[in-house]
């Protein structure tokens, strides 16, 4: 099941009708922002598992002597 240019002409007519066309800027404006904090939450959570993916690693490279120090 696909939208269509209809259906989305629909809801954007809705949404228009709903918040007016004052509203509209300040709501994309705050959904730009939500998408950009949610994006760098992500890159964020990617780099805190790489880290501790080499930490893992590197442990398991280290011998047995240095481990037990």
């Amino acid at each position: 099941m696909r939208i269509g240019a209809s259906e989305l002409l629909i809801v954007l007519i809705i949404v228009l009708i709903l918040f007016g066309p004052k509203q509209i800027p300040k709501l994309s404006k705050m959904f730009g922002k939500s998408v950009k904090s949610f994006k760098e939450g992500m890159e964020e959570d990617d780099e805190t598992e790489s880290a501790a993916a080499q930490v893992q690693t590197a442990e398991t490279k280290l011998p047995e002597t240095e481990k037990n120090a």
